[in-house]
């Protein structure tokens, strides 16, 4: 099972990454466990300057939140690998 991470300070684009990572999970069936990291500490070892921030299996696969479909073409082929 993957390890999906949104790392994010609680702002409204965090929960809506947060929002449509888990919906996407759910919708295409994906075996994988969402958390929503939002420890600075935490954060800032993932050395990233910016939040939102997608994260699987303990990679960055983006930061930001440019829209679900490239969200979910991002994880798709994080979870695919």
């Amino acid at each position: 099972m993957k390890t999906i991470k949104v790392l994010g300070t609680g702002c409204a684009t965090c929960q809506r990454l947060l929002n449509d990572v888990n919906t996407l999970v759910v919708k295409n069936n994906w075996q994988a466990r969402v958390e929503y990291v939002t420890d600075i500490a935490t954060i800032m070892s993932y050395n990233i300057m910016a939040t939102p921030a997608l994260v699987v299996d303990e990679k960055v696969i983006m930061i930001g939140h440019p829209g679900a479909a490239k969200v979910e073409a991002a994880l798709f082929k994080a979870l695919q690998a």
